[in-house]
């Protein structure tokens, strides 16, 4: 089984990935950080844009853990404009088989900004046909959903 974790934090020794790593810390996973890509905008074409490269690794994996910390009450930008990008060159269902799960972190956010996030993901997994897998915000989660 192959792991990719898809870090959206600018910070790559951050919480995010400090999350990622209790609840991957029993498996062999890549990462892959976001910030790293030139991915622009939605309907931008760029011969440098790197979206079709990060695409490819979601197709190499057996199970995606995308993390992003918690900026302006919702999904940091950086994986906003991810995901936004996925409509259109993505096709519904193509994740089908895939597992998918969603750390989240941010600075005592509160319910109804995890329930913005969680709303999303679930929408972007069910578009494409992952699995989902549920959110984690704390350690606690990370341990009990330990892949």
């Amino acid at each position: 089984m192959s792991i990719l974790f898809m870090n959206a934090s600018p910070n790559k020794e951050g919480n995010t990935v400090r999350l990622a790593k209790e609840l991957l810390s029993n498996v062999k996973y890549e990462t892959l950080n976001l910030i790293d890509y030139k991915i622009y905008a939605y309907g931008q074409k760029y011969d440098d844009d790197q979206f079709d490269e990060v695409i490819l690794k979601i197709r190499q994996a057996d199970t995606i853990v995308m993390g992003s910390p918690l900026y302006w009450h919702n999904i940091c930008g950086l994986m906003r404009n991810f995901l936004d990008r996925c409509y259109g060159p993505v096709r519904q269902g193509e994740f089908s088989g895939k597992k998918l799960y969603f750390i989240m972190q941010g600075a005592s956010p509160e319910q109804w900004q995890l329930e913005a996030c969680e709303f999303t993901m679930t929408r972007f997994a069910k578009l494409y046909g992952f699995s989902y897998k549920g959110m984690i915000t704390n350690s606690q989660e990370a341990q009990r959903s330990a892949i």
